[in-house]
């Protein structure tokens, strides 16, 4: 993994959480797609990583890890969503196990209240029809309530059901209750893991997390700064780039791909081999799985 010429994605989605591809589906993908190395980083679960690392193609390196779906709380009081890219940590550590649990049920209740309400109005939703389709012990969130707008044919796509229906600013949205982005670093921590911020100035997502708070969190232990990615302007690169140098942050990059659920291509952006390689050395929760043989 020290090569200078591999090709690294550390952001990538299955069907475990949002994405379209199977874990294995994904594999293969980022396989196709010419990556040398691939995170698998669904939303608040691991259930993803024992397939995934049973079908590892020739060539390629699964790095297992989790994207966390926290919060930061501005000195105003008002939250923030935060998302918290979790890597090579211990998947049957307690405290780990019980807050992916209080998560989903918070997922589930969340999304049967949103689709209630459009129920109300009229929408061709059903509440019940639509947990019960649902895995409940994978999470759950809006891109499943997206995709049955769309089936209904009152949305044209993903993106456009969002826009219409599920923004924040719509009468159908309900907040969530997502882990404290401070605890949740202290958790990977004491899971063996580290811990990297993911698209933290994706100002098209809404508010943000600030330069400030990023130094609080790293001095909290935080790892990295996720800072090429699909979302992320000239400007913002450049400014999260100077934060990681500052306070000695790991800089990733990351496609964040969720196969026909976004157009952004497996590999769109990459990470430097060496701070793959310095995120493997710092970490003693789990270990990469490689395929076997040459592509």
């Amino acid at each position: 993994m020290t090569h200078s010429d591999l090709r690294i994605d550390l952001h990538a989605h299955s069907t475990c959480s949002d994405g379209t591809d199977t874990p294995s589906e994904l594999l293969h993908a980022a396989a196709a797609a010419g990556l040398d190395v691939v995170a698998l980083t669904d939303h608040d679960t691991t259930a993803g990583w024992e397939a995934a690392r049973a079908s590892v193609p020739a060539g390629l390196t699964l790095v297992p890890g989790m994207e966390w779906s926290c919060a930061w709380h501005h000195r105003t009081g008002r939250a923030v969503s935060v998302h918290l890219l979790a890597y090579l940590f211990d998947p049957s550590a307690d405290a780990m196990l019980a807050e992916q649990r209080r998560l989903r049920t918070e997922r589930r209740r969340r999304l049967h209240t949103m689709a209630a309400r459009m129920t109300d109005d009229g929408l061709p939703v059903d509440p019940e029809r639509l947990l019960t389709q649902l895995d409940a012990d994978l999470p759950v969130g809006r891109p499943h309530l997206a995709r049955v707008l769309v089936d209904a044919g009152v949305a044209t796509s993903i993106d456009d059901a969002f826009a219409r229906y599920l923004t924040s600013s719509r009468r159908y949205y309900v907040p969530r209750e997502d882990t404290p982005v401070e605890q949740a670093i202290e958790m990977v921590a004491a899971a063996g893991g580290v811990s990297v911020l993911a698209h933290p100035f994706a100002y098209r997502r809404g508010p943000t997390i600030d330069a400030d708070a990023i130094t609080g969190l790293a001095a909290l232990g935080l790892t990295g700064i996720e800072v090429d990615h699909p979302d992320h302007d000239g400007e913002a690169r450049q400014e999260l780039r100077a934060l990681a140098a500052k306070h000695d942050l790991l800089v990733t990059g990351s496609s964040d791909y969720h196969g026909a659920n976004k157009p952004i291509p497996i590999g769109a952006e990459t990470t430097d081999p060496a701070v793959l390689a310095e995120l493997c050395s710092l970490a003693r929760g789990s270990t990469v799985s490689m395929g076997e043989g040459r592509r």
